[in-house]
């Protein structure tokens, strides 16, 4: 029999916010944060003593039989502190560390609401209802850059943004511990706003629910928000560290819920993130897929009889990426973080694993009877689908994948001094901007995908004037390895083509109707390939490869006119 947890770790993993979760105080116990109802019970302990008055060992009965009416949270704070500045810094004695609580790790976020953050922060968990009044899981979700919506009011459910449009919403069913409206009292519990209710139905009917450190013995309004949903489209975890109470057993019962025994929260919300990102990994192509479809390219490309073949796998492995590059996999609503944009960077490199591959080799090695090959893939490629509207930085981002073909491509043509292929990628595919068609060359570019000041966000970027450049240098390291073995010579042809590309690129943007503008790469820090071209281009005149193939109109003239206004950009290093 599967575990239960390894079960809810494949559910997570293939629905990707799929699934909500629904966390009580249990969560918040282990960082000493305590209950609305504690803080109340505190509350009348002081309150009696400054009286003179023994509230034990029932401080609410007393508190009833001392003033006739039940201790009410609202009413008791504003009867001890009369102005809501004076209230806040009242509570937040309960729900704040002090110095020597953070050093002893208390009222700070804990495992479980990190993991919880870290599921967030890659896409698997959309939605928390919770009944606790403290900030712990959005202190968490902020450490991971992420800022959620909260909603802890029935004016804030109404107004709040459509779920599918934040990264993250936090649903606190019963309130804000700094709005004196939390809900405390079994009367409060027994009933919620309308809009709340709304909201609750529409989760519970949407989405799976994973539920932790809630027995459902006192909240009666949340009981009955799950009874009114009559679906389940995802399956209903609840977890528990005891045997669940007759409440709660009647809605495992009727949500034919999984039950998972667990130690506390921080054991199994740390083991479920880690089995997450565990089947996250596993999920990626299988090394070996690359190797045999590398293996596969190159018994087809030498023999001309092979070449249907030859196609049928480069267009069957780009099919298959393109597919993935939708917005659905990669949401464009989502506002932009640090966190997430490593996560896609290094989604999008996964998944091209294979066709980069094959670009690699297949440019390093085919002839001019199959370079049309490798522009057509980055052409498909370079095109995804979806939607057109979202946030800026990635929708640039969705040309990554694209990108890392162009360079693997382009470096493997000119190790190989396939210039045909060289030549073809820059000035074949074409990219698709609505109605309008756009050459791709002086339109995909480091600077296209990734503007400076977003890619020094990638991991040690941060004081790069050239990150993404820099990045697809030690990315594209690993796919060049068995054609360029020697590192000297992985930098020179690396270099070579940025500076080809930075040189052809100025060109076009030269002519009339161009945006004067030119592309620069890792290459102008090194500057060695200035001289090397410079040289070759005198030993070579006309029979440079470049003019050969057509470009700068086959002239020197023009070559060297656009090589000096490049080399002195460079130079004067004014570009970024």
């Amino acid at each position: 029999m599967i575990e239960p947890i390894i079960s809810l770790a494949f559910s997570l993993q293939s629905n990707p916010g799929g699934y909500a979760l629904l966390v009580g105080s249990g969560v918040s116990r282990s960082a000493g944060i305590p209950t609305g109802w504690e803080i109340v019970l505190d509350l009348i302990r002081k309150f009696a003593h400054l009286k003179g008055a023994d509230c034990e060992p029932d401080p609410a009965q007393w508190f009833e039989k001392t003033f006739g009416e039940y201790p009410d949270y609202a009413k008791l704070l504003d009867d001890v502190v009369k102005s809501p500045v004076e209230r806040s810094q009242l509570l937040k004695l309960y729900f704040e560390p002090s110095a020597d609580e953070r050093e002893q790790g208390l009222k700070v976020p804990t495992d479980a609401h990190r993991a919880i953050a870290e599921l967030a922060a890659k896409g698997y968990i959309k939605v928390i209802i919770t009944t606790n009044f403290d900030r712990l899981i959005e202190k968490a979700l902020e450490d991971q850059g992420i800022t959620p919506v909260v909603i802890s009011t029935p004016d804030a459910a109404e107004g709040a943004l459509p779920l599918i449009h934040s990264k993250c919403t936090i649903l606190k069913v019963h309130g804000d511990y700094l709005d004196t409206r939390i809900k405390n009292t079994t009367s409060e519990l027994d009933q919620y706003d309308e809009r709340i209710n709304q909201l609750l139905d529409r989760i519970f009917d949407e989405f799976g629910l994973i539920i932790c450190g809630w027995s459902a013995e006192w909240d009666a309004a949340l009981r009955a928000a799950m009874e009114r949903c009559k679906t389940a489209r995802f399956t209903t975890y609840w977890t528990a560290r005891s045997l669940p109470g007759a409440l709660a057993q009647k809605l495992i019962t009727l949500k034919r819920a999984q039950q998972i025994p667990i130690k506390d929260a921080n054991t199994f919300f740390k083991e479920v993130a880690e089995k997450v990102i565990a089947l996250e990994e596993l999920s990626q192509p299988h090394p070996l897929s690359a190797k045999i479809a590398v293996t596969n390219l190159k018994k087809y490309i030498v023999d001309d009889k092979h070449k249907i073949r030859l196609h049928d796998l480069l267009v069957t492995e780009t099919e298959k990426l393109y597919a993935e590059l939708n917005d659905k996999i990669f949401p464009m609503n989502t506002p932009f973080n640090k966190v997430e944009l490593a996560n896609r960077v290094k989604r999008y490199e996964a998944l091209s694993e294979i066709v980069l591959s094959l670009i690699v080799n297949g440019c390093y090695w085919g002839d001019k009877s199959n370079h049309g090959l490798w522009a057509k893939c980055i052409e498909r490629i370079v095109n995804p689908s979806g939607v057109s509207s979202g946030y800026d930085v990635w929708l640039h981002l969705r040309l990554y994948p694209a990108l890392l073909l162009l360079y693997g491509g382009g470096i493997a043509a000119i190790a190989g001094e396939r210039y045909n292929n060289f030549a073809t990628l820059l000035t074949k595919p074409i990219i698709r901007d609505g109605n309008r068609d756009k050459p791709l060359l002086t339109n995909l570019s480091t600077w296209d995908v990734l503007e400076q000041n977003i890619g020094q966000q990638l991991p040690g970027k941060e004081r790069r004037n050239t990150p993404l450049s820099d990045h697809l240098f030690e990315v594209l390291r690993t796919y060049l390895k068995e054609i360029l073995p020697d590192e000297l010579q992985y930098q020179k042809c690396f270099d070579r083509f940025e500076y080809l590309y930075a040189l052809v690129w100025l060109d076009a943007a030269l002519r009339p109707g161009g945006l004067d503008w030119a592309f620069i790469g890792i290459f102008a820090w090194r500057r060695e390939i200035l001289k090397e071209t410079d040289s070759e281009i005198l030993r070579l005149g006309k029979e440079w490869p470049l003019l050969k193939f057509g470009f700068f109109d086959g002239s020197i003239e023009r070559l060297q006119e656009v090589k000096t206004n490049l080399d002195a950009r460079i130079q004067k290093r004014n570009w970024w």
